[in-house]
């Protein structure tokens, strides 16, 4: 009788059951990368889709400078740093996501409307490459999970996995069962999340979980404030961060998460349940018609140079 190597699985690489070792992220702006480098630094291998091969370069470049930042307040070694980006691959090719346990869709689009067709249409195109057993994902703001997985063959792998701004920061995930969602599928997500350090949140299926309902009518109700004359953008942004222990107010919440996409937040839960709490403050419109979005465009509720805030004269002039 002859026997091979490959029989006794000799020289084979042995894979525990349940372990997380690859996870997909597609899109990867702002919001993308932080959950990006949140994976990686933990030893999971991480491959990110974007459009083209130019914004690969781009998104490689930012994180990097962002990990430069991180070791220039002592949060990371120099090497920390390398073997974070020795485990980050940039793609433009569903293909690639193929051995990934878990794929995370998190595109940033800046168009109206939640964008769910297009969702949809990445959760069929991911599910055509992953292997029967990889969980299909969204960090979901506004969305329903279920409404995602309606194009799956499968959709009991389908999970919602909200990551809390800011990411490095925040010790919890919001993880949201869709109707179909399996046991199997929601166990496997617990573990991820213990192998990324958060802690989770089960959340009963509900448009804007729980953190972007509260923080939507923070933002509204800070921008209230802002118009009645009571207080400047600083101070009231101070004044909550002490009061409450926040790390940011509301207004650099707003700049960081973006206005155009808090605008979507509130057009959604507004549509979604009319409840005036969420429909959005003319300060958030007019600046999102003005282009400016918050960091991103270095414009928002405040002036921003080198990603960091200098002043807050842009929104003074914009609302008055």
């Amino acid at each position: 009788m002859s026997e091979s190597l490959a029989d006794f699985s000799l020289g084979k690489r042995i894979q525990p059951k349940g372990i997380i070792q690859k996870v997909g992220v597609i899109g990867c702006g702002a919001v993308g990368q932080e959950i990006t480098r949140a994976i990686s630094q933990y030893g999971i291998d991480v491959v990110f889709l974007d459009l083209d091969e130019e914004r690969i370069k781009l998104i490689y470049k930012q994180i990097d400078e962002q990990l430069d930042d991180v070791i220039n307040h002592w949060g990371l070694t120099p090497g920390e740093k390398r073997a974070i980006m020795s485990r980050i691959k940039g793609t433009t090719n569903y293909n690639d996501l193929a051995d990934c346990d878990i794929v995370i869709e998190s595109i940033s689009s800046r168009k109206r409307g939640t964008s769910i067709e297009i969702r949809k249409e990445i959760f069929s195109k991911v599910e055509e490459v992953v292997r029967e057993d990889a969980i299909i994902s969204s960090n979901i703001a506004t969305l329903m999970i279920s409404d995602l997985a309606t194009v799956l063959k499968r959709p009991e792998r389908a999970i919602g996995i909200h990551f809390i701004l800011p990411v490095h920061r925040s010790h919890v995930i919001e993880v949201v069962r869709g109707i179909n969602s399996s046991e199997e599928a929601y166990q496997q997500v617990i573990k991820f999340a213990g192998m990324i350090n958060k802690r989770i949140i089960r959340v009963n299926e509900s448009p804007g979980n729980i953190v972007t309902r509260m923080l939507v009518t923070t933002i509204n109700e800070a921008c209230e404030i802002l118009m009645e004359g009571v207080a400047s953008v600083a101070d009231i942004d101070i004044a909550m961060k002490e009061s409450s222990g926040n790390i940011y107010g509301p207004f650099e919440m707003a700049d960081r998460i973006g206005l155009d996409k808090i605008l979507k937040y509130m057009d959604n839960l507004y549509q979604e349940f009319g409840d005036k709490k969420y429909k959005p403050s003319p300060i958030i419109k007019r600046l999102v018609r003005a282009n400016y979005y918050g960091r991103i465009t270095n414009r928002g509720f405040y002036n921003y140079e080198s990603g960091r805030a200098v002043d807050q004269t842009v929104v003074c002039a914009v609302i008055k």
